[in-house]
């Protein structure tokens, strides 16, 4: 998110309308539209479930066991191990009334970076949102802040990656002074501020060092936004950097990781 479209955002929350958005988009989660989601008991099988599945896993309730929780389910996923927890009919059919995920992850479109996937996560785990470069512009972050703001999500992930397309063209296009057609040029202009702090130093490989210090932006954005910065000072929200290496398949912490988690 670059300093363009923060008025923008501050327009949009001025005048007490942070509010009233809230309240409606917590409609978005209810049953019925009639009022913001209640908590869904997930430790609690559905009548509908296999006398053999397993009971869904308690959804964590801080961000720092919500991120140890993405980080076990990536190492599985590194060790060709994974377990596709809450991925049946039963978990489809219990949280169709309500869901309450306890993380938010940024990725980027990329084909090869499904954050379900990569984190060995379930039905009803993660609000994910994808976008080229994982770049954030005012619907974007208005997403971002719908999870903790209606469902208590107290961890948002921003997800960067090996090799990212997106984040190679915008690269090379501001390196020449060149332009993208059509609204890729967006893209490109939300990641100017990563191009212009690496631009400062000398890299071995700059493409790499952009889509990091991208990550970290927009993580540091999210955690300074209007909404979202009480629930951080409150130690109700933690956003977190982080890199995925395609070569691998592990998550790598780049910053803002809860206290005891790496």
């Amino acid at each position: 998110m670059n300093d363009a479209v923060r008025p923008q955002r501050r327009a949009v929350l001025a005048g007490g309308l942070a509010v009233a958005t809230t309240a409606v988009l917590a409609g978005c989660s209810s049953t019925d539209g009639s009022g913001p989601a209640k908590a869904v008991s997930a430790g609690t099988p559905s009548p509908a479930a296999s006398p053999n599945a397993a009971p869904p896993a308690a959804r964590p309730a801080t961000a720092r066991a919500a991120y140890a929780r993405l980080l076990e389910g990536n190492e599985r996923w590194v060790k060709g191990t994974p377990q596709h927890p809450d991925q049946n009919p039963a978990r489809r059919a219990a949280l169709a009334p309500e869901q309450k995920p306890y993380g938010v992850v940024v990725s980027c479109i990329d084909s090869r970076v499904p954050p379900e996937l990569v984190f060995d996560t379930g039905i009803g785990d993660l609000f994910v949102i994808r976008t080229g470069g994982q770049v954030v512009q005012p619907v974007v972050a208005g997403s971002a802040e719908y999870g903790p703001l209606t469902a208590g999500s107290p961890l948002i992930v921003v997800l960067g990656h090996q090799n990212c397309g997106a984040i190679k063209a915008a690269y090379k296009e501001l390196k020449s002074g060149g332009r993208l057609p059509g609204d890729l040029q967006s893209i490109v202009e939300a990641l100017r501020p990563a191009y212009r702090e690496i631009a400062k130093v000398k890299h071995a490989d700059p493409v790499d060092a952009m889509i990091r210090a991208h990550a970290n932006r927009t993580a540091a954005d999210l955690r300074s936004s209007d909404v979202l910065a009480p629930l951080v000072k409150k130690g109700e929200l933690t956003v977190v950097s982080a890199y995925y290496s395609l070569d691998t398949g592990r998550v790598e912490t780049l910053a803002g990781a809860p206290s005891g988690v790496r």
